[in-house]
């Protein structure tokens, strides 16, 4: 299995070829929409792409921690994490190695 990483680039140069907006307007497009994303995210707010996934902000508590190397106990402090659940239409693309 090769490893390609999909960059803001190749966002970009694909909204180039599939839409036909100049480099520089797509580029700022891209930009656009992953801005929105992400302030809609910092403000709290869920994220949902329809047949994409969910992106959602959760609030973890403190909690006491190991070390895993020493066993130490380690306080964890409070604080939120981004997750990210596929929808099934995604999942199933997966699967099925992009070949649907």
């Amino acid at each position: 299995m090769t490893e390609k990483t999909l960059t803001r680039m190749d966002l970009s140069e694909a909204v180039f070829r599939e839409v036909g907006l100049s480099r520089n307007e797509s580029a700022s497009l891209v930009e656009s929409v992953l801005l929105h994303i992400s302030d809609a995210l910092a403000a709290g707010e869920t994220v949902k792409i329809s047949s994409f996934g969910t992106f959602s902000i959760r609030d973890k508590t403190a909690r006491i921690g190991r070390n895993p190397k020493t066993g130490d106990e380690v306080p964890i402090s409070p604080r939120r994490v981004l997750t990210f659940r596929p929808s099934h239409l995604m999942k199933d693309r997966v699967a099925a190695g992009g070949k649907s």
